[in-house]
């Protein structure tokens, strides 16, 4: 996959400015995307309404621009919506996506909104002047998680009618490839008792899925186990016949140290994917 600079549909000098503008608090919960933060879901749940909750940063002048969906981590007990510094002026719409959050939330309750929020952005991200054809899912930690789970599990798109390979690709920066702790928390087992079930990113490994692309720290100061899951997924990935599978450790840095010097690979892999769509029309 070479990593190459991405072409959009605008008639544009590429040394031209691009200015890009923040709307925020945008609800992504069914036929309520609208922009404000105050409005109550069809089933009442003013939590969900809280947290369900996206902000986008898009270019003004361009079109047809990659679009990331970027999941906040904090274990999926904690975290607010942002938008990573290193995804900014990059041509890129970015979706910075809320969810519920464990205890008040249990599993599926964050993978359903993950979902909810990648399907909001396939019907919604031509209004930025982004691309449905161009869609990346990231994040970090749990956000990673919820991107692997959305996915490479068919069934939580299915829903919205939307087949995960429509996916552009799939860029969890230190995601648990296992079920993931709180999970396993909520249901009484140890942090150190590894499950791989089918709410693990591993149980759902194809030939078919999107391009993925798996970045961790050093595995000697990361969290316990995360480089050797995404190794094993990766290995697993290619055992498979998936071909468009990559993976990168960061020697030197830890799990929150990571993100940084990770985004320029995020980066390059948008661009990449971006490239492909374009060659493929």
């Amino acid at each position: 996959m070479p990593l190459l600079g991405c072409a959009f549909s605008l008639a544009q000098d590429p040394n031209r400015i691009t200015s890009y503008v923040v709307e925020k608090g945008i609800s992504y919960l069914g036929n309520e995307s609208v922009r404000n933060g105050s409005v109550r879901n069809e089933s009442g749940d003013s939590y969900r309404s809280e947290r369900c909750l996206l902000d986008v940063y898009y270019p003004t002048n361009l079109r047809d621009a990659p679009v990331v969906v970027w999941f906040h981590g904090g274990g999926l007990t904690s975290g607010e919506r942002s938008i990573p510094t290193g995804l900014k002026d990059r041509g890129f719409v970015v979706v910075a996506a809320g969810y519920r959050l464990s205890p008040r939330a249990k599993s599926p309750d964050y993978i359903e909104d993950a979902a909810a929020a990648v399907a909001w952005a396939f019907s919604h991200s031509p209004q930025y002047n982004g691309s449905p054809e161009k869609i990346i899912v990231s994040g970090h930690s749990a956000g990673g998680y919820l991107a692997m789970m959305v996915g490479l599990d068919e069934r939580w798109l299915k829903p919205h009618s939307i087949e995960p390979n429509r996916i552009a690709g799939i860029a969890p920066m230190s995601g648990q490839a296992i079920t993931h702790f709180t999970i396993r928390d909520e249901r009484g087992i140890g942090k150190k008792q590894p499950v791989i079930d089918d709410m693990a990113p591993l149980f759902h490994v194809r030939s078919d899925a999107s391009p993925l692309l798996l970045v961790t720290g050093d595995r000697n100061s990361e969290l316990l186990g995360r480089y050797e899951e995404n190794a094993y997924l990766w290995r697993m990935m290619k055992e498979s016949g998936h071909a468009a599978v990559t993976l990168h450790e960061l020697q030197g840095y830890d799990h929150g140290g990571m993100v940084e010097p990770g985004i320029p690979l995020l980066v390059n892999f948008v661009r990449a994917v971006c490239l492909e769509k374009r060659d493929a029309k």
